[in-house]
């Protein structure tokens, strides 16, 4: 007697209606070169008492959050900044649970992957809503301006974005979700910022900005510290940066997956 996978993940009946189907378990077997979810029937008779007990316990385990796998995707300077800590607790907390960090250079692909079914969960740049993902904000980054220690702007006890104005700054890319938001402020404000210099990611533009490269405006990150040749000078009037989760629905996380995020937001606290 044979079956096929979607006759039986169908949810309509068929392997009930079966003769003699109260006689088979269904046993859910991940294949580990693909995606996809093979269902094979087991005649229960057949499997020994002790498997039995080891299945029961394995399915204990997922159920608890024990054992499994979460999968996660963001960027490089995310993992730096707002995760490196909750992975370290969250090793601790389930030792025998596997974490996959997956880094992408943009929010697009962070969404693309949820889309995908490639991950569970994403940190992004909150922005417009995404067909098909929820987002769910965690915290909100204050702005403030990186520059080299000896810049004329690191004197001043106050600066406004008026002060910004022209060239010389150090950006990420036009199709950057946090670029688009500050795009869109500086736009409110009548300041119009020119730049010489772009970048992938906030912890270069920093680093370029100490070297005497340009100015940058980026968000006040976690663990982000003044060195001796850089200065972070806040920038109230600009709106902060919601970051946090993006995920197809947070109702159907795995307790894995729902713990990992339930640590970044202890850590650094609900918007």
């Amino acid at each position: 007697m044979g079956f096929t996978p979607s006759g039986l993940e169908g949810g309509d009946g068929r392997v009930e209606q079966l003769p003699h189907a109260h006689r088979f378990g269904v046993v859910r077997q991940q294949l580990p070169d693909t995606r996809q979810v093979a269902h094979t029937l087991v005649p229960l008779g057949q499997v020994a008492p002790h498997q039995q007990a080891g299945l029961g316990a394995r399915l204990g385990e997922l159920a608890r959050g024990e054992t499994g796998a979460v999968r996660v995707t963001t960027g490089a300077t995310s993992v730096r900044h707002f995760m490196s800590e909750a992975v370290v607790a969250f090793r601790d907390r389930h030792p025998g649970a596997v974490l996959e960090l997956r880094t992408e250079t943009s929010g697009r692909s962070c969404f693309d992957a949820l889309a995908e079914g490639a991950v569970d969960l994403a940190w992004v740049t909150i922005g417009a809503p995404v067909r098909g993902v929820g987002q769910r904000t965690v915290m909100e980054l204050p702005w403030v301006l990186a520059v080299r220690a000896d810049d004329p702007l690191a004197r001043r006890s106050r600066i406004t974005p008026a002060d910004l104005a022209g060239g010389g700054h150090i950006r990420l890319p036009e199709n950057s979700s946090s670029r688009t938001h500050l795009d869109t402020a500086f736009a409110h404000l009548g300041v119009r910022l020119t730049s010489d210099t772009g970048v992938a990611d906030w912890d270069t533009a920093i680093l370029l900005a100490g070297l005497g490269m340009g100015r940058a405006v980026v968000p006040a990150l976690p663990g982000q510290a003044a060195t001796g040749r850089v200065r972070f000078l806040p920038l109230p009037e600009l709106p902060p940066l919601p970051v946090g989760w993006a995920l197809r629905r947070w109702t159907a996380l795995n307790p894995l997956a729902r713990s990992f995020a339930d640590l970044i937001e202890e850590q650094h606290g609900a918007a």
